[in-house]
C-alpha cells in the first residue's frame, strides 16, 4: 500500500508537469502554426507529437511525404485527406517560426515524450500492485485499475475505518456545520484531507453513472431534487465510498442486485 501511494501520488506529479509542458508547446505552436491545433480538434494528439517532432515547422510540413507513417500511428484515422489539408494548411499558415521557436518546440516535446515514458513505468508498476492485492473495489462495473490504486493508497486498509463515515471524513468530502443560536445548517464541503483523493473519487462516481442503473437512477433523484450536478454527484459519491467500505471490510465481490 504505502509503494501504490507513492508510485500513484508521483504520477499524479508527472501529468501535472506535462500539462505545464503541454501549455508551452501550444503557446508556441500559436505564434509559429496557429491553425494546427483547432485543425485537430485542439488536443495536442500523438499524431501532432509525431509531425512536430519531425518536421518542426510548417514550411517542413508542407514538404512531408511519409503518409504511411501517419496513417498507421493514428491506426487509419488520420485519412490521406486530412494528410493533403494539413500540408495545404501550412502553406498558407499565418504563423511566424525562426530557430528559436523550432528549437523551443523540440525541447517541448523531447521533455513532454521523457514524462509519458514515466507515467507509463508507474502505470505498469501500479497494474502489478493492484493485480496483486485483487481489491473488491476491482469488481465494480466502470472502476479501473488506476483508479481503485489511487483509492486505496490514500485509504490504506479499510478494515481501519470503523465506518463509511469515516471515510467520508478521511476525504474530506463530509459537510461542514454552521452553529448559530439554536439554529444548525449544513454548510459547503470542509474540504480538508486528500485533494488527490476526493479527485479520484467524485471522477470515479461520475464513471458510475455510466455502468450502473442504481447509482444513476439516484443521481436523478437528487437532480429532481434540485440540487446542483455537482451536489448530486457528491452524494452519488458517498453511496460509493459506503459500497467500497462494505466490499473491502467484508471481501465480497460486488454484486448490482444488492445495492439499494
Amino acid at each position: 500500500i504505502d509503494s501504490l501511494k507513492s508510485l500513484c501520488r508521483s504520477r499524479e506529479k508527472i501529468i501535472k508537469e506535462k500539462s505545464k509542458i503541454l501549455v508551452l508547446l501550444t503557446n508556441e505552436l500559436d505564434k509559429s502554426f496557429p491553425e494546427v491545433k483547432p485543425f485537430f480538434n485542439n488536443r495536442i494528439s500523438t499524431t501532432l507529437l509525431y509531425i512536430l517532432e519531425k518536421y518542426k515547422n510548417t514550411e517542413h510540413i508542407a514538404l512531408m511525404k511519409d503518409y504511411d507513417s501517419l496513417r498507421k500511428l493514428s491506426h487509419g484515422k488520420f485519412t490521406y485527406a486530412k494528410f493533403a489539408n494539413l500540408k495545404e494548411l501550412s502553406k498558407n499558415s499565418i504563423g511566424f517560426h525562426d530557430e528559436c521557436s523550432d528549437l523551443l518546440i523540440s525541447s517541448y516535446i523531447k521533455v513532454i515524450k521523457s514524462l509519458e515514458e514515466q507515467i507509463e513505468s508507474y502505470e505498469s508498476k501500479i497494474s502489478t500492485i493492484i493485480k496483486e492485492l485483487n481489491p473488491s473495489i476491482l469488481t465494480i462495473p466502470g472502476i479501473g485499475e488506476l483508479s481503485a490504486a489511487s483509492i486505496l493508497a490514500e485509504y490504506g486498509e479499510i478494515s481501519n475505518f470503523s465506518s463509511p463515515a469515516k471515510m467520508l471524513a478521511f476525504a474530506g468530502l463530509e459537510p461542514s456545520i454552521n452553529e448559530s443560536g439554536t439554529l444548525e445548517f449544513n454548510g459547503k464541503m470542509v474540504k480538508h484531507g486528500s485533494g488527490h483523493l476526493r479527485y479520484v473519487l467524485m471522477n470515479s462516481s461520475l464513471t458510475l453513472l455510466k455502468f450502473n442503473p442504481t447509482f444513476y437512477d439516484f443521481y436523478l433523484k437528487k437532480r429532481s431534487e434540485g440540487k446542483s450536478h455537482r451536489v448530486a454527484l457528491s452524494h452519488v459519491c458517498k453511496k460509493f465510498i459506503r459500497l467500497i467500505y462494505a466490499l473491502e471490510t467484508k471481501h465480497i465481490n460486488f454484486d448490482p442486485s444488492l445495492l439499494k
